[in-house]
């Protein structure tokens, strides 16, 4: 048995309102409910075990709002298709898993993210960076590089899987900026600002602020919109 549990570091990324679970290791395809199997037929035993540990944080989170062995499927976009009173975010990297579950009536949308450091090489940075995000890791001393490479990277995938929830609309990495400081901001946090076309940060729709927290392995990030 591997048991979930309430995750300490994205509780503490996250209003009260919302429930969490986090699971190390992997989990057992065989306490999947009818209606949680991956789509596209048959996967790598891996990939089931990620997917089932996935969908047993999710039920252990909804559980704290009276959701109780309901299914927790996929739609055809791959999104967690929730219980019609919740909202939520999973994510999972190599060995660690989590789910964040709050009501709707409280929560338009949550996108948490959890990565390995190192996830992100210097070869990627382009990829997923701006220029002047680039510009400004390369100021920060070269032994914290990997980390916060792999940390804006992370907070760019949950803000990702939050707007996406609430638009529908596919963004690149470079579609949104992270800002470093600003009145907005608090200690652990970055700003989420517009460079392309990004539905969600209209004119006038305030700040979008991701948390974040640092472990000796892993970043996670974390940011919820409000339904109010």
């Amino acid at each position: 048995m591997n048991p979930p549990r309430m995750s300490e570091l994205f509780q503490a990324l996250l209003p009260p309102a919302v429930a969490t679970a986090e699971l190390a290791g992997t989990g057992d395809p065989a306490l999947l409910l009818d209606g949680e199997r991956l789509p596209g037929g048959p996967a790598t035993p891996l990939r089931a075990a990620e997917f089932a540990a996935g969908r047993i944080c999710a039920r252990h989170a909804a559980a704290r709002f009276g959701v109780v062995d309901c299914p927790i499927g996929v739609r055809e976009d791959r999104r967690a298709r929730w219980p019609e009173p919740l909202t939520g975010s999973i994510t999972h990297t190599d060995g660690f898993c989590a789910a964040a579950v709050g009501e709707r009536r409280r929560f338009r949308a949550i996108g948490i993210d959890a990565e390995r450091i190192g996830a992100v090489s210097r070869d990627e940075w382009s990829q997923v960076l701006l220029r002047e995000e680039v510009d400004w890791l390369d100021r920060l001393p070269r032994a914290i590089h990997a980390t916060v490479a792999t940390l804006l990277f992370s907070a760019k995938e949950a803000f990702y899987k939050c707007q996406y929830e609430v638009t529908q609309q596919w963004l690149e990495f470079r579609d949104v900026a992270l800002d470093f400081g600003g009145p907005h901001l608090e200690r652990n946090s970055f700003a989420v600002r517009p460079v392309g076309d990004v539905r969600l940060l209209e004119p006038g729709s305030g700040p979008v602020i991701v948390r974040y927290a640092v472990t000796r392995e892993l970043v996670l990030t974390a940011v919820t919109l409000s339904a109010h």
